[in-house]
């Protein structure tokens, strides 16, 4: 298997990544210099093999170098949303038990605001400048060699996926206990299956704290391809960077393609998409109307799977399969599906289930090990939570979401911690939070309410309560509208009768996963 530093040794030179907003390009040479010298600083920090690092910045050129480091150096390396409130920043950083952590001059509020508030954190490194509290990131690295470090170790990435409860868990895929260079080949059989390689020019219009942008850019690094790092996604850009780049592959989600087929037909049609080899799409539903729209448009190129940041599971589907079985999210590439019921019984093809796989790949969910139990079965099957079913064939339908998450714009969301702020507020009574359909994003957060008084119940009380809750969560977490009713549904036990609330939010659509 090969490994960054083969590119940096063979073809210095090389393109490994483009930033697009600067036009920054960073030579496979220079990557492995800096990385190798970030390497250095950890371990001068003393942050040991299977330490953590935690990065807290948006897409900069810094940010796959820093990840780099972490993985020559074997930490475990979480990347946080640059979204999130100061509270979920520093539960993150403290739960993980980061070390070090890095963040940007462009993210300072952020970064004043947890700088005392992060007990674990010995070293606190900024990028592009400091503050007060932090060092300079580029100052304090130029000062190590650009040799690698002994030792050298394969680190992983250890990223946050909300929990049931709506607070934040930790994922930690597996042991560390691979030399440098020398993971096995079924770590990069997905990358393989896309036909990726030295040849690759991967464009990526996603934040990199995300687990796919990140996963799939060091991917392609393994691989000695480009990457093209968008700061943000936009429609006609991101068509203009195929063809000036001459992009042969790139992943998005569903919203990403409603935006392009809303551009007029002439725009549409302006850039030259020959290069194009594969488009990946996952994280969100894609409507079927969408999907086929994007395969008439780009041909049979566009790829879908099934996945999680537990990375247990591989469930994948090119186009022509796809336009056989419409809304399956594919077969999985390694192991075995098992659709269960509740007391673990086989379920037959076509019978919805709870979707379980029996596969080489491992996890546990940091900090809580009652999740990690739950998450298996008896014969030691992992699960994501997700119903769905096999057909016939072996493929899988998806038929629910996991719990009641919400999933707007291929951002997962869980209601539990709007809902559990808002009973705070001491004009509500009861609160239920959940998804409603939205055309270009899939879904969106709606709120229903029951007031103490429901006399105050009208605009102003909505607008009231949307800004108690973006005043103390991520805005994405937040009601987009809220609704009021004299009383939830509750049984007597005091469960929440969501479904009740959500139905008439759903009428005229498809609750079915890619339908």
């Amino acid at each position: 298997m090969d490994h960054p530093r083969k590119f940096a040794q063979e073809t210095p030179d090389r393109p490994a990544y483009v930033m697009v907003e600067t036009g920054e390009v960073v030579t496979y040479g220079q990557m492995e210099e800096r990385a190798n010298q970030c390497a250095h600083l950890f371990r001068d920090a003393g942050v040991e093999i299977g330490d953590k690092v935690a990065i807290c910045m948006e897409n900069n050129v810094r940010y796959l170098e820093v990840a780099q480091a972490a993985v020559r150096a074997g930490l475990y390396y979480t990347c946080i949303s640059v979204h999130l409130g100061v509270e979920e920043v520093e539960y993150i950083v403290n739960d993980c038990g980061a070390k070090v952590f890095v963040t940007s001059l462009e993210k300072r509020e952020i970064a004043e605001a947890v700088r005392d508030r992060m007990p674990g954190v010995t070293t606190r490194l900024m990028v592009g400048g400091a503050v007060e509290g932090y060092e300079n990131y580029e100052e304090k690295r130029s000062a190590f060699p650009t040799t690698p470090i002994a030792g050298e170790l394969e680190g992983k990435d250890m990223l946050y996926s909300s929990g049931t409860t709506g607070r934040p868990k930790g994922v930690v895929p597996g042991k560390l206990e691979h030399p440098l260079g020398q993971l096995p080949d079924t770590d990069l059989l997905i990358f393989k299956v896309y036909g990726m390689d030295e040849s690759t020019v991967y464009l990526s219009p996603a934040p990199l704290y995300h687990a796919a942008p990140i996963r799939y850019c060091l991917g392609t690094h393994r691989l000695g391809g480009t990457v093209i790092v968008m700061s943000r996604f936009d429609s006609e850009e991101f068509l203009s960077l195929i063809e000036k780049h001459k992009v042969t592959h790139t992943q998005l989600v569903p919203t990403m393609f409603v935006r392009m087929l809303k551009l007029p037909e002439e725009v549409r049609k302006k850039y030259d998409m020959s290069s194009l080899k594969v488009a990946i799409h996952a994280a969100a539903p894609c409507p079927i109307p969408i999907k086929e729209q994007m395969i008439e448009w780009w041909g049979p190129i566009i790829f879908e799977y099934y996945a999680g940041t537990e990375a247990n599971m591989y469930v994948m589907i090119g186009s022509e399969d796809w336009l056989k079985h419409k809304g399956s999210v594919g077969k999985i590439l390694v192991g075995t599906l098992h659709i269960l019921d509740d007391n673990e019984n086989e379920l037959p093809p076509g019978t919805p289930g709870a979707i379980y796989v029996d596969s080489p790949f491992d996890f546990e969910y940091h900090n809580d090990p009652e999740k990690t139990k739950k998450s298996r079965t008896s014969k030691g099957w992992t699960t994501l939570g997700d119903v769905g079913y096999l057909d016939e064939e072996g493929y899988l339908y998806l038929t629910d979401r996991k719990f009641d998450m919400i999933i707007s714009g291929g951002v997962n969301i869980y209601p539990q911690e709007a809902e559990n702020l808002l009973i705070t507020h001491p004009k509500v009574r009861d609160a239920a939070v959940f998804g409603v359909p939205n055309p270009e994003f899939g879904e969106e957060v709606k709120a229903v309410v029951e007031l103490l008084d429901s006399g105050n119940a009208g605009p102003e009380m909505e607008k009231e309560l949307i800004e108690f809750c973006r005043d103390n969560l991520s805005h994405v977490k937040c009601p987009k509208s809220i609704d009021f009713k004299e009383e939830l549904p509750r049984t007597p036990t005091g469960k929440l009768l969501k479904r009740l609330l959500k139905d008439k939010y759903w009428v005229g659509y498809s609750k079915r996963i890619g339908s």
